[in-house]
């Protein structure tokens, strides 16, 4: 009788020699081999996914710190620059003509050449004191308001509106009081 029913269902009869054997049908095999490709392909392309953004991440984090040593050189080199159009209008306040006159225009080109790279004096006379900005060397009563600045004794200059050197004023301390 087992005979009559191996040969009725001879498909049935091979699986249950497999599953005896203990091998697994290869169609599960197929499966499972399909599922573990499919999970190490995820893997790999969530790595490949966070490595690009890290690789991005890492490009604008190193133009942004680039961009900054680029401008904190250009600070450093305009401070030094700033002594001498200092030294410029001292010398401009001499009385011999010729001599004004070839300060005047090297002043006139050094003035120019700091505000192409952005680079411009603080305007501080007749205006309130603004400690940000400026630096209070004298306190000078006048009939000016308190507070007030009355002399920028040396000037202040910003770059890209960051101060990079505070102008040096005189300020009012307003109208002396009699007693």
């Amino acid at each position: 009788m087992e005979e009559e029913t191996e040969q009725k269902n001879p498909t049935n009869t091979a699986a249950s020699r497999e599953e005896a054997s203990g091998e697994v049908p290869a169609e599960e095999k197929t499966v499972s081999e399909l599922d573990e490709l499919r999970q190490s392909y995820d893997e790999l392309n969530n790595r490949y996914l966070r490595l690009a953004a890290d690789f991005e991440n890492f490009k604008k984090r190193t133009a942004r710190e680039t961009e900054t040593r680029i401008s904190y050189a250009i600070e450093q080199f305009a401070v030094e620059i700033l002594e001498i159009v200092d030294n410029l209008e001292r010398a401009l306040a001499s009385d011999d003509a010729r001599l004004r006159e070839g300060l005047e225009q090297i002043h006139k080109f050094m003035v120019s050449t700091l505000q192409k790279r952005g680079i411009e004096p603080i305007e501080c006379i007749d205006r309130p004191f603004d400690p940000e900005s400026q630096e209070a060397i004298a306190y000078v009563p006048c009939d000016v308001d308190e507070g007030i600045v009355i002399d920028d004794i040396f000037h202040g200059y910003r770059m890209n509106e960051k101060v990079i050197r505070c102008a040096k004023v005189a300020v009012s301390q307003g109208k002396k009081k009699e007693d």
